[in-house]
């Protein structure tokens, strides 16, 4: 057999497998139309919504696993800064508890989680976050701290407590890009 005959049979082969396995694929027509969701549209993008369950938790994680927290996470979350939580820092992050938030005057939290008051809410969030990593004893030796809305609040030592704007560190926990320390109150930055 030449080559010229090789060629032939080998091409005619090819040809004949490809149109037996074109016959034997199931015809389907797709007519749909993919859907989009509502929860597709508006997913969470950023480092925030990066699971990591090899790592030290970051300040951010702390508290959304904290049952002591669940108001301070919503009202990160209504503000949208959970991205800036989990930046390498190091942050010092003032918690208040479920507490704090109810000591507040009635309708203040509601309020402040509607979409009309998303930069008020941030501005108060932000005064509860310094950069550093500062433990409470290295804290005693500050009188005042510059916080992430631009703004300074005060740190008192009253014995063995420390006060920062007048919210007493009642816990403290380390976190992989900074340190939470547990308040009792929140803490309302001064007008401007």
């Amino acid at each position: 057999m030449n080559t010229n005959n090789l060629k032939s049979l080998i091409g005619s082969f090819l040809i004949m497998l490809f149109i037996l396995s074109c016959k034997n694929e199931p015809k389907t027509e797709n007519t749909s139309v993919p859907k989009t969701t509502e929860t597709e549209n508006t997913e969470k993008k950023g480092q925030a919504f990066i699971e990591d369950d090899g790592s030290t938790p970051n300040v951010l994680q702390i508290a959304i696993g904290s049952p002591e927290h669940s108001t301070l996470v919503t009202a990160v979350q209504a503000a949208d800064l959970e991205n800036s939580l989990v930046n390498a820092g190091p942050l010092m992050v003032f918690a208040p508890t479920n507490k704090a938030f109810d000591a507040l005057p009635a309708e203040t939290v509601k309020d402040l989680l509607k979409p009309e008051n998303k930069a008020t809410l941030a501005n108060i969030l932000k005064h509860h976050v310094t950069a550093g990593n500062y433990t409470i004893d290295f804290l005693k030796k500050f009188k005042k701290l510059g916080q992430a809305n631009d703004q300074n609040t005060t740190v008192e030592v009253k014995g063995n407590d420390v006060y920062v704007g007048g919210a007493k560190i009642i816990a403290s926990i380390p976190a992989g890009n900074g340190i939470v320390h547990v308040v009792d109150k929140v803490i309302i930055p001064p007008s401007k």
